[in-house]
């Protein structure tokens, strides 16, 4: 049994879900893996299937009718783990950009320093990109610079998907009331940790863009996040913590 569950959202990830699942369980800490498939149309879910086996008590797998978004996937994993009996909950990508041997970076800083939130941050020292274009770094970071000036978060990553959960930030979050979907979603989750006074560090990782599959970048994820954190702000000025 392990106490921690890593949660990976997928959809088109089929040259990329076995190794990054093999990569978690070759850690030093055993951790758990619940893939969560959007049905993949490259079958990526199938994929999974095949390896359960030789993991079953480790590997763990939701499939959903249709593609609906980062954030409800993950929201569904969340429930899910707290279902069960795991105390630490990440969210980690499926394409090697959150590299799986600092799962236990993120982890001693919930389980061992005291952090209710520890996230991997690429820009908590200098800037830690690698193979990003520099019009994507300006964008990724000056977005976090922007959420930091309406929401006063003193996170310097705030977008980040590298993150571990204490059980119980995501037993006091309404889960059932997050509203977003995209880049917004994972700065909606830090801004209500945040507001409910949870203790959120920043672990500093080196972020690498993917080298198989497909970015699922759009514009409409991108507009989410600019206007989203406003009405996130607007919304926590008339509602009690």
């Amino acid at each position: 049994m392990s106490d921690a569950l890593v949660i990976i959202p997928t959809y088109n990830e089929i040259e990329n879900i076995e190794a990054i699942i093999r990569s978690v369980f070759s850690q030093e800490k055993v951790f758990h893996v619940l893939v969560v498939d959007d049905n993949s149309p490259d079958k990526t879910a199938e994929k999974v299937k095949t390896i359960q086996s030789e993991f079953s008590d480790q590997l763990f797998l939701l499939e959903r009718n249709k593609k609906e978004g980062l954030g409800r996937a993950y929201i569904v994993g969340f429930k899910w783990a707290l279902e069960k009996s795991y105390d630490y909950i990440f969210e980690m990508d499926a394409d090697f950009s959150h590299n799986p041997d600092d799962l236990i970076k993120l982890y001693e800083a919930c389980a061992e320093v005291g952090a209710d939130v520890s996230v991997g941050s690429r820009y908590v020292e200098g800037i830690t990109v690698v193979n990003w274009p520099l019009s994507r770094i300006l964008l990724s970071y000056g977005a976090s610079r922007y959420v930091r000036f309406i929401t006063g978060m003193k996170l310097k990553d705030s977008t980040a998907g590298f993150i571990c959960y204490k059980r119980k930030v995501l037993e006091t979050i309404d889960l059932n009331k997050v509203r977003f979907i995209g880049y917004a979603f994972q700065i909606e989750m830090k801004f209500k940790a945040y507001k409910k006074g949870f203790q959120i560090i920043e672990i500093p990782v080196i972020f690498k863009d993917r080298i198989k599959g497909k970015s699922k970048m759009s514009s409409s994820i991108i507009s989410e996040a600019i206007f989203g954190v406003i009405s996130l702000k607007l919304k926590s000025l008339f509602t009690k913590s």
